[in-house]
């Protein structure tokens, strides 16, 4: 289908990839990863015949048709379904020949044309045209509004739907799940594994990597290497490389001990909910996986915060919106010490909109905010990479916020996000969006926040700057909240999953995996809904007395689940101070110096009380969670 043979290629005088050489055969979905800056899209534009090789040979299988994802949007006053139903240009150019030969003197070529329509799947076209907007989140009244109606980020989605309308035999997609939600994430996983032709791929989601791809193309140091396996594969044959390098190998195991720690911590306070073991698995890969990612451009933390506070914010009765109109109602939300969750829902639900309240930039239209005075919030939202002052740099950026801290404290802090030497005096104007959102977030990092409240953070990051990213929350000490359609970020950071949908927000039971079929099922309801259909449960229960019944039954767990989220808090204290008082004990002049005999003694009177009261504690969270998953099973 596709073949490589030692091309090179070069961005002016420097070579982006050398002598590069592999096949994609029929059925295989290539990713293609790498830093930005290596030559990902200019691999693709390659193989589009937009960009010449400067060595070797690019070969194509004859006769085989080409798709892409187009930058640009054209006939902006056709409908959404007849500007999809374009992608599959075979048949368009039928049905223009079919009109061309609609005179009485071209009869035979008419029925003949006719016919090749009906083998083409002329007929039902436009119902896989419509398959492909509902998956990518069209609702049915968007079919018919003309393409100048929709934002720029719906404009993409029609692009790609126009792209999978097409009848290819290799789909060239560059980062197609970047204005997507977690649900057409997944209906598009769904789609690409279904497709029979070959696939070149270029994501930043690792999850989404892990579910399409049979290879992996890494492109480093001008040189491009073909792994067999999907993104978490390749991961650990790399690791395995780097591993053999004795270099490499020492600085892997201290980034591996780095990580251990937080394996250690969540292991001892996870209960047996599906949410919390997903996290402890996720964590234990991360561990694992770790050195592959040694030679990261970016490495940074979160500063510890200023004051530790027990308990951040509360919210009862939250309403939310815009003006007269509210979008969220009955919020009830408390996050206290080390905390952290996700919200989830379709888009258009209210997860923006919340969120922004918390932040503060949009006032409460109802209900009671409580939020801790010495708390400090930190919000990252895609609109600040816009305000940036574009003549600034991103040191006077800095400097801006901090006008006491030294030039070289900065810069140092600055060389954590990629902004080396002169970069880091360079006017933002012409930086990337991934340039920008890693400015915002070192911003954000440098203002030492008590809570982060992240929406969609990960937007144009690449993978290394994701994973350092994911690395430093799994170090923060205060509370997160979460709006991402990275799964692979929520998994390994969120213990407590809220979705908002149907004017509430509620807690979701299921791990961030079970969240797509939750949402399916939920489409099926409204669908049946529509169509004057029963649901088949419970055919006199409607929508509004089944959240209320939900209602009832959180209510009912409520207490349970603070029984067991008051344990785990607690024996993470107590964990804490074992800890310090193991370091406390490890100290070899306590036991040489005579005058600190009596220091000896209370250190290990202290210890063993705390080993006593995290054993007890232990015992009655396990009995808390026991009860727990009882009465969940008794709902």
């Amino acid at each position: 289908m596709l073949k490589f043979q030692s091309v090179t290629l070069r961005r002016g005088p420097r070579a982006l990839f050398e002598n590069a050489s592999f096949a994609l055969h029929r059925g295989q979905c290539l990713g293609i990863t790498g830093a930005n800056g290596t030559g990902k899209s200019s691999l693709l534009a390659a193989v589009q015949g937009e960009l010449g090789s400067d060595a070797g040979d690019i070969q194509v299988q004859g006769g085989s048709v080409l798709a892409h994802v187009a930058q640009e949007v054209e006939g902006l006053s056709r409908t959404a379904l007849d500007f999809v139903m374009d992608g599959d240009a075979e048949l368009r150019a039928v049905e223009q020949k079919i009109a061309d030969t609609a005179s009485a003197d071209r009869a035979m070529e008419h029925s003949r044309l006719l016919m090749e329509y009906e083998n083409l799947g002329g007929y039902t076209a436009a119902t896989r045209a419509a398959k492909l907007l509902d998956g990518l989140g069209f609702t049915e009244s968007d079919h018919a509004r003309p393409v100048s109606d929709f934002s720029g980020g719906w404009r993409v989605r029609l692009n790609l739907a126009q792209a999978l309308m097409c009848r290819s035999d290799l789909l060239l997609l560059d980062e197609p799940t970047n204005h997507l939600d977690v649900e057409a994430i997944w209906w598009l996983e769904q789609w690409l594994k279904q497709y029979g032709g070959a696939i070149l791929l270029i994501s930043h989601d690792r999850d989404f990597l892990d579910a399409c791809c049979s290879h992996i193309a890494h492109i480093e140091q001008q040189r491009l290497t073909v792994y067999t396996g999907n993104y978490s594969a390749f991961e650990k044959a790399r690791a395995e490389q780097l591993a053999q390098q004795q270099a490499a190998f020492e600085k892997q195991q201290r980034e591996r001990a780095h990580m251990q720690q937080f394996v250690d911590r969540f292991r001892a306070k996870a209960t047996k909910a599906k949410q919390a073991q997903s996290r402890v698995k996720a964590l234990e890969r991360m561990a694992d996986l770790a050195p592959a990612h040694i030679d990261n451009p970016f490495a940074f933390e979160f500063f510890s915060p200023s004051k530790k506070l027990s308990h951040y914010f509360s919210l009862v009765g939250g309403r939310v919106g815009y003006e007269d109109k509210t979008i969220v109602d009955g919020v009830e939300l408390r996050l206290g010490e080390g905390e952290r969750l996700a919200l989830l829902g379709p888009n258009g639900a209210g997860k923006s909109t919340l969120i922004k309240s918390l932040a503060g930039e949009l006032p409460w239209q109802g209900g009671q905010w409580d939020l801790h005075p010495d708390c400090r919030v930190g919000y990252f939202a895609q609109h600040q990479l816009e305000q940036l002052h574009d003549p600034s740099s991103p040191l006077e950026h800095l400097q801006h916020l901090d006008s006491k801290a030294t030039e070289q404290a900065l810069r140092n802090f600055l060389g954590g996000f990629g902004f080396h030497g002169d970069r880091a005096l360079e006017a933002v104007a012409p930086f990337s969006g991934g340039e920008r959102a890693r400015l915002v977030l070192a911003m954000l990092v440098w203002q030492r926040p008590t809570v982060l409240l992240l929406d969609e953070p990960t937007n144009h990051l690449d993978l290394e700057m994701r994973h350092a990213l994911s690395r430093a929350l799994q170090g923060f000490e205060g509370g997160v909240v979460l709006i991402s359609h990275d799964r692979h970020l929520i998994r390994s950071l969120c213990d407590e999953l809220r979705v908002v949908a149907d004017g509430c927000c509620r807690e979701f039971e299921g791990d961030v995996d079970d969240y797509p079929q939750w949402l399916q099922q939920r489409r099926e309801l409204e669908s049946r809904e529509q169509e004057g259909a029963t649901p088949p449960k419970n055919p006199k229960e409607n929508r509004k007395a089944q959240r209320q019944r939900q209602a009832e039954q959180r209510k009912r767990l409520a207490p349970l689940r603070k029984q067991v989220k008051s344990a785990e808090q607690q024996m993470e204290r107590l964990n804490r101070d074992k800890q310090r008082l193991e370091t406390a004990l490890a100290e070899e002049a306590l036991y040489t110096d005579a005058s600190r005999k009596e220091e000896l003694l209370a250190l290990n009177k202290e210890q063993g009380e705390v080993f006593k009261t995290l054993e007890e504690t232990e015992l009655s969270w396990l009995e808390a969670c026991e009860q727990l998953e009882q009465a969940e099973e008794a709902v």
